[in-house]
């Protein structure tokens, strides 16, 4: 009977149940818990995390499983949208850089850590957001986590959409400011919060994601802006998944509102539509100066590798004049989103290249997770801690260089095991 009682209790796999040490327990036997989980054969979505794969970013891809078996997919979950990193162009670029300067900086940026491709690089970001400055990140990560950190304290208040990115979530904790949340795109609950700011609380910054990387949909900003000048807030975007794709040339959620003079902090990352690595923030001359000195996670970071941002130059020469691929993937967007409606699917309402593919219950997920691998098509699995368990889904991303033809062998196979779980009829 013990020996029972312990199994079931090894099977419990909240991700939660894991994150403390239990009384009496080592630091270390959480670990023990989770492995004795993940080798007991129930499902948990692990399965398919960790995949190895053998080539550049493409639309038909291989990738090798746990078990050494290597075979081929569709690539329905890859952040490299506009496929520039593999772009000929970038990478011509990149491979000069790395033939110049190495393949490592050895050094942080405030020291001897940049060249005159990094200072390009941060000219040409400013020049996309007709900006005074900006400021490049190694990571995407640490740039969330450099720049809330640098700019608010104790004295300050921080307002954050409920889906905001967690690197947004952990730079306000280690902020030490006041953090309030109102509901996703909730523009009434954000009102209620503001409204309800002590006046003596002049500390003021709004933070959103431009698209949300877990719906695929655009903040709205428009209305943030007009209630940030009306209860005198600064704001900052973090439009990671909205550079590059959406508005009118791909300058992000500000565009596509056409608010963009209106945004004090731009903030965005080079792993997404730009294909590379780090994250950004363009801002005033004065903002960007102070990142420099404050953010931490700046000044005590290696810079980024001179063969990366050779790459990026090339990336925002592309984006600049709108020649990224934009137009090519905004077909894919759409044809594949209306495939997967047609078919029965409930997929949210994406405004972007990340389309949900909303499944509601967490066995399901993880099988149609595991068997959508095995049959040729890679997509991401997103739950818990990610989003609510009841709202868990397949998160799909679309790519530029895409052909219908395998949007819709995709669809098919992500259909045929829709109706095996009874996701759709």
């Amino acid at each position: 009977m013990m020996e029972a009682k312990v199994k079931d209790e090894s099977l419990n796999i909240k991700f939660e149940n894991f994150v403390d040490t239990l009384e009496g327990e080592d630091l270390f036997d959480k670990a023990k818990r989770v492995d004795k989980v993940l080798q007991s054969g129930v499902l948990t979505g692990y399965e398919g995390l960790g995949m190895v794969t053998m080539n550049k970013v493409q639309p038909e891809s291989e990738i090798k499983e746990k078990d050494g078996n290597i075979h081929p997919v569709i690539m329905l979950g890859s952040n490299s949208y506009l496929s520039l990193s593999s772009n000929p162009q970038v990478m011509k670029a990149a491979s000069e850089a790395l033939d110049k300067f190495g393949y490592g900086m050895g050094a942080v940026s405030n020291y001897a850590g940049i060249t005159d491709l990094h200072k390009e690089l941060e000219a040409r970001i400013a020049d996309f957001y007709a900006c005074e400055d900006a400021i490049v990140f190694p990571s995407g990560y640490g740039c969330n986590i450099g720049i809330v950190s640098a700019l608010c304290g104790k004295n300050d208040v921080i307002i954050n959409d409920s889906a905001n990115h967690a690197s947004i979530f952990d730079g306000c904790a280690l902020s030490g400011a006041e953090i309030k949340v109102f509901p996703h795109a909730d523009m009434k609950g954000l009102e209620r919060i503001l409204s309800r700011i002590p006046d003596e609380k002049t500390g003021r910054l709004i933070i959103t994601d431009g698209v949300f990387s877990m719906d695929g949909d655009i903040a709205k900003l428009d209305k943030i802006v007009e209630l940030a000048e009306k209860y005198h807030c600064r704001i900052m975007i973090d439009d990671a998944h909205g550079v590059g794709v959406v508005g009118p040339t791909g300058r992000g959620a500000a565009e596509y509102y056409d608010v963009m003079d209106k945004i004090d902090l731009n903030v965005g990352m080079l792993s997404k539509g730009p294909g590379g690595l780090g994250g950004y923030c363009a801002a005033k001359r004065e903002i960007v100066q102070y990142l420099r000195l404050y953010a931490r996670s700046y000044f005590f970071s290696t810079a980024l590798p001179a063969s990366v941002v050779g790459g990026l130059n090339e990336v925002f020469k592309l984006m600049k004049d709108d020649n990224a691929g934009r137009k090519e993937l905004w077909k894919n967007i759409e044809y594949l989103k209306q495939k997967l409606v047609d078919k029965g699917f409930d997929i949210g309402h994406s405004q972007s290249a990340v389309v949900p593919v909303m499944i509601y219950d967490e066995p399901t997920l993880f099988k149609m997770y595991d068997e959508l691998r095995k049959k040729g098509v890679y997509v991401n699995i997103v739950t818990y801690p990610a989003v609510r368990r009841k709202e868990c889904r397949l998160r799909l991303c679309a790519l530029s260089t895409l052909t219908f033809e395998q949007i819709d062998r995709a669809v098919e196979i992500i259909a045929e095991l829709g109706k095996k779980y009874g996701v759709i009829k």
